[in-house]
């Protein structure tokens, strides 16, 4: 269990896909205007991301190795156009807004990159743990700048466009990273047996 949940943890925060690797940049500012659209964006990935890796891992050892990528982009590319699918059906407000992301999900770099370097590599269950923290973390980031954006764009229209989103952005993972390197520094201050030990001058111990 405390394997499984590091694994997620590290597919999540610590190789965040877009606050620590900066991969899938575009559809994170592009549809991040409300959080509605970011749910329904990390919701897509998600699925997709899951999905790829779990199919993936399962068939690594029938994929020949000069193949592997077209057959990874093929497999995403099935799943996407799924989803694609299945979001027109039933949830069609939402698709005309983020239809042209939704089907650019195939391109997306942090999905292609995670078959290649986890999922071909790995069983069914640890690539899919590392597909589910690494969507959890794109999610994380979607819906954090969409409810950012969303909350200041009465106030601050800038928010809405494409640089606001690049401002807040820059914002919080600025926050983010103080808040990591300070829980960082925790550890260091505690000294074993319980506490700090104080010396004063002059009190050295004689010989």
């Amino acid at each position: 269990m405390v394997r499984t949940l590091k694994l997620v943890k590290a597919a999540a925060v610590e190789r965040n896909a877009a606050w620590a690797q900066g991969l899938g940049l575009c559809p994170l500012f592009a549809v991040t205007t409300s959080i509605e659209n970011a749910a329904a964006l990390a919701a897509a990935s998600g699925v997709v991301l899951v999905g790829a890796a779990a199919a993936v891992a399962a068939l690594r050892s029938l994929v020949p190795a000069d193949v592997r990528l077209p057959c990874f982009v093929l497999i995403i590319a099935t799943l996407t156009a799924s989803v694609t699918m299945l979001a027109e059906a039933f949830a069609f407000d939402v698709y005309t807004r983020v239809a042209l992301f939704l089907q650019l999900v195939v391109t997306n770099c942090m999905i292609l990159g995670r078959m290649e370097q986890f999922a071909s590599r790995n069983p069914v269950p640890r690539a899919t743990l590392d597909a589910l923290g690494t969507a959890l973390g794109f999610a994380f980031a979607l819906l954090a700048l969409g409810a950012v954006r969303e909350a200041l764009a009465g106030a601050v229209p800038l928010a809405a466009l494409a640089p606001g989103g690049f401002i807040v952005a820059g914002l919080l993972l600025a926050l983010g990273r103080a808040a990591t390197a300070r829980t960082r520094r925790e550890p260091r201050r505690a000294r074993p047996g319980g506490g700090a030990s104080s010396t004063r001058p002059g009190s050295q111990a004689s010989a």
